[in-house]
């Protein structure tokens, strides 16, 4: 017998353990708060300790961006109603007070993007799967790159280059033909975007403790956009990237489809 169902005027308190419902508001996600909220009590989003979001991948990085800005970090238990729905839990109505007992938190930290553009304006803004330079135009970016002040690429000639997380790694870095690094791995992933010169250098593997920096090499000729998630910033000159060991998100899912071992496992996927 299922102890999540109950009549519709009685529906199972959520509330009470501190959970509310937050919604992408696309078709598939409304559809799925009507449900929710006609079975389950939720707590108000403000005074919610804990969340279940309903959307795509997009959407949870939103709201995980969302709690880093106002200083208020909750853990998340998404539920796919997106596309891929890679950082989620599969949709299922019923069930849901035992699946958030039962969920299993994934710890995980954003990286520090710090942007100053062709004009001097500098702009900081957290990446939690990757931040990536990218060529704005047909030139093609060429970009020097440094670890800890020192120069390791002289220049990079490429559409881009990007640093990746343990938890983005899977992400565009993976597209980008870069390496997938287990979620628990104290590294970053430092991967070219279609290089051009040098012509077998993909990339490296980095601790991540260090300091990525680079710089565009013409910047008002060879334009370049720098992206932390889902922000851009146009016309950079300089890209600053280091991990934030002073702010970490807390991830809930399934335990048969944790994050950590479906990125083990994503090497093997067909």
């Amino acid at each position: 017998m299922n102890r999540d169902k109950a009549p519709a005027d009685d529906p199972v308190d959520l509330a009470a353990r501190g959970f509310g419902l937050v919604s992408s508001g696309s078709d598939a996600a409304r559809s799925a708060e009507t449900r929710l909220r006609k079975l389950y009590r939720w707590a108000s989003v403000e005074e919610a300790s804990q969340l279940v979001a309903l959307g795509g991948d997009g959407f949870l990085l939103e709201t995980l961006h969302g709690m880093l800005e106002n200083g208020h970090p909750r853990p998340v238990f998404g539920i796919n109603r997106g596309t891929v729905g890679f950082l989620m839990n599969p949709w299922r109505a019923d069930g849901l007070a035992e699946r958030l007992a039962a969920a299993k938190p994934i710890r995980v930290r954003p990286l520090t993007m710090t942007a100053t553009t062709v004009a001097g304006e500098t702009l900081t803004h957290a990446a939690i799967n990757e931040v990536s330079l990218l060529r704005e135009t047909r030139q093609t970016a060429k970009i020097e790159i440094s670890v800890n002040g020192r120069v390791v690429l002289a220049e990079l000639a490429a559409d881009g280059v990007l640093v990746a997380t343990p938890a983005g790694s899977t992400a565009y870095n993976l597209s980008a033909n870069g390496p997938i690094l287990p979620l628990n791995s104290p590294s970053l992933a430092l991967t070219a975007i279609s290089p051009f010169r040098p012509r077998r250098w993909s990339g490296a593997i980095l601790p991540d403790d260090v300091t990525v920096t680079f710089r565009v090499i013409e910047p008002a000729f060879r334009m370049v956009a720098a992206v932390a998630d889902q922000f851009e910033v146009r016309d950079v000159a300089r890209v600053e990237v280091t991990l934030d060991r002073s702010s970490e998100l807390t991830l809930l899912f399934d335990p048969e489809h944790a994050l950590d071992e479906r990125i083990a496992m994503e090497p093997f996927a067909t």
